[in-house]
């Protein structure tokens, strides 16, 4: 079983590596966000379950360092402030924390990465109409068919795989490029 999963994540990204729509996606990706820090705006994230946690991973990537030792960046996962999720998630309904948490922080010229493997995830549905209410870009990593998201998106990310772990993995490379694309841009080269 080893093998067969290792085969598998290697199998996605040799489609992903081949599809040169998506390669031209992430780098869209990547100069959307380049663009909002050139005009003094901020990225945000979020995502469920393991998709939170590559929110709040490529966040710390950006906000603190990937591979430069470089000043910091404004970059955060809407759901790290623990208090307002579950505050919010109680008074309104978990469905809502997200827009509304972007709602509060966000403004125009931001952008949204919104990470949902099925694209369904009803708050990052809500996330994503939030940020777009706003004036946010959004950049949306999905699975094969991109679901709900994939009509939101101004950048879809949509791997091609139906299986969520497999998903994942791409969604944590494809994040690094583009981690690593902003800070090379912003920062200068990588040696």
């Amino acid at each position: 079983m080893i093998i067969q999963r290792i085969k598998e994540s290697i199998e996605v990204k040799q489609k992903v590596l081949s599809d040169e729509v998506l390669i031209q996606r992430i780098h869209l990706a990547a100069q959307l966000i380049i663009n909002a820090y050139l005009s003094g705006n901020k990225t945000l994230f979020c995502g469920n379950g393991g998709s939170a946690a590559d929110a709040q991973h490529l966040a710390a990537e950006l906000s603190g360092k990937f591979y430069l030792d470089r000043a910091p960046i404004q970059a955060e996962a809407c759901h790290v402030n623990g208090s307002f999720i579950t505050a919010v998630s109680n008074d309104y309904g978990f469905e809502t924390a997200y827009a509304r948490h972007i709602q509060a922080v966000g403004k125009l010229g931001d952008v949204l990465v919104a990470i949902s493997t099925s694209g369904n995830s009803e708050n990052i549905v809500r996330a994503i109409r939030s940020a777009k209410e706003i004036g946010f870009k959004c950049v949306c990593l999905s699975g094969a068919t991109g679901g709900r998201i994939a009509e939101l998106a101004d950048v879809l990310i949509n791997v091609p795989s139906a299986d969520t772990p497999r998903i994942q993995e791409t969604h944590i490379l494809i994040g690094h490029i583009i981690c690593e694309l902003v800070e090379s841009e912003l920062f200068g080269k990588v040696i």
